[in-house]
């Protein structure tokens, strides 16, 4: 029977699931998908995703495909397939892409941005969707101390104990920094990402921000190739996967994420 490549946007709030990855016993964003689509098509789905996300980390666009022998329209698989999902999930948009179309394989690049609420209160809204810092940070002293990351560098200072990719070696295409009111905001795009890379660049640069480090430690961090001498994990909570690039697939773009922010689009 013919199989047809579909592949959609996802959009999730993360704070309501352990995370992308399917588990046993808890709720994720995979199962969540992949049951809605089963439903649709009326035959087993297993999806396949452009980046996995920790628990309580969001996205505004996750891309993911499947192959499916239903015929259905595109109607069909977003706004059929988001009514069969929790509320804190949607699909954005669905088309059918050519059958050698990988959303992990084919992309080249991820793009996230980390969004601290910057105020001595913490949010009452939103609380699961920013990550609180009360102490006053300068994004201007953060943004010059993270350019020493773009490039291709070895990110062993800034991955988790438990990472399991084979090298620590990154391309960062771009990082910038920048406040919007009250929030300061990381904007990261690489190649790819080790586990809790992100988080920990993060966590690190608000120690810089709050003059805790100078803007120059963070070279020596770099060297360092030593998790234990940066800052703390920053919260999942202000983590947004909002981009992936797929050069010789003409898919859709969305806004970048998140969209309640207007955000400027800096590249």
């Amino acid at each position: 029977m013919t199989t047809t490549n579909i592949a959609m946007a996802v959009e999730y709030y993360g704070a309501d699931f352990y995370g992308w990855q399917r588990q046993d016993n808890v709720p994720t964003v995979q199962q969540a998908v992949e049951k809605a689509a089963s439903y649709i098509a009326d035959e087993p789905i297993k999806v396949i995703c452009s980046g996995r996300t920790d628990a309580g980390v969001h996205a505004t666009y996750q891309i993911v495909n499947f192959k499916t022998t239903a015929k259905r329209d595109e109607k069909a698989w977003t706004l059929g397939l988001t009514t069969k999902t929790p509320d804190s999930v949607a699909v954005k948009w669905a088309v059918t892409v050519p059958d050698d179309f990988h959303a992990r394989f084919s992309a080249t690049a991820r793009r996230y941005r980390y969004v601290i609420y910057n105020h001595r209160v913490p949010p009452a809204i939103l609380a699961k969707g920013l990550t609180h810092c009360y102490m006053p940070l300068d994004a201007q002293k953060m943004h010059d101390a993270a350019q020493i990351l773009v490039g291709e560098h070895d990110f062993t200072s800034f991955r988790a104990a438990l990472c399991q990719a084979k090298t620590a070696s990154r391309n960062v295409h771009h990082i910038h920094v920048c406040r919007v009111a009250e929030y300061v905001i990381i904007d990261i795009k690489a190649n790819a990402f080790l586990h809790h890379m992100v988080r920990n660049i993060a966590g690190s640069l608000m120690l810089v921000g709050s003059g805790e480090q100078s803007e120059y430690w963070f070279a020596e961090l770099l060297a360092a190739k030593d998790r234990t001498k940066g800052g703390m994990t920053a919260k999942p909570n202000g983590l947004y996967f909002i981009d992936v690039d797929y050069p010789g697939y003409d898919l859709p773009k969305s806004p970048l994420g998140p969209t309640f922010l207007n955000l400027p689009n800096i590249e």
